[in-house]
């Protein structure tokens, strides 16, 4: 798998929209960084949970493809508890396989901040495209 690839594609998607960096990934874990900035705030101040949930669903999306050798999922469930409120600073969303099943992948997600508070955790499920059988003509 090309990471360089792969990242030089989402350098012009929503993932370089939210400005996320990917810090380290293999088949067991993937990391993904954020430095949070005022665009990334709500209107009381603290970290929108959106980005963090995008943070959380961005790395397990990651690990899939990590794990797959590049051939990618699609969330079909994301389930998210907030913990705690980020404010400004640097964010990192890791993620972990829970479960594999040959169309499933389900996986934990944590974003945490710079002093190791845990913000959010995550699970989804991800639906993986068939397995294409070559035709006998």
């Amino acid at each position: 798998m090309d990471w360089n690839e792969i990242m030089s594609k989402e350098e012009h998607s929503f993932w370089g929209l939210l400005g996320m960096k990917l810090i380290s990934a293999d088949s067991s874990r993937v990391e993904i960084g954020l430095t949070a900035g005022d665009q990334h705030l709500n209107s009381m101040g603290i970290v929108h949970g959106g980005v963090l949930s995008s943070m959380m669903d961005q790395a397990m999306g990651t690990l899939v493809a990590a794990i797959r050798k590049g051939t990618q999922g699609v969330t079909t469930h994301l389930n998210v508890n907030f913990l705690s409120a980020m404010r400004k600073g640097e964010l990192v969303a890791s993620a972990f396989l829970l479960h594999e099943s040959q169309r499933t992948m389900t996986l934990r997600a944590e974003v945490r901040n710079e002093e190791g508070t845990l913000a959010c955790i995550a699970t989804a499920t991800f639906r993986l495209p068939r397995e294409r059988s070559e035709s006998t003509n």
